[in-house]
């Protein structure tokens, strides 16, 4: 049985390279950015990141009207 793929994924991480190649990897795998990405500074100064991705056939499906 194979697993349907998602129309909708975020990925966080902290703001590190690790966390941008997870996002570019996303891309390249046809997913395409949802939103602006968003960033956090907790009280010891660790950024953490978030970034929404869909596919490319539910853009629609979650845009603003």
């Amino acid at each position: 049985m194979s697993e349907e793929k998602k129309a909708y994924r975020f990925l966080t991480g902290p703001d590190d390279a690790a966390f941008c190649q997870r996002v570019s990897d996303a891309l390249r795998e046809g997913w395409v950015l949802y939103g602006p990405p968003l960033m956090q500074v907790d009280a010891d100064g660790n950024r953490h990141c978030g970034q929404a991705v869909v596919l490319p056939e539910f853009v629609s499906t979650y845009s603003e009207n």
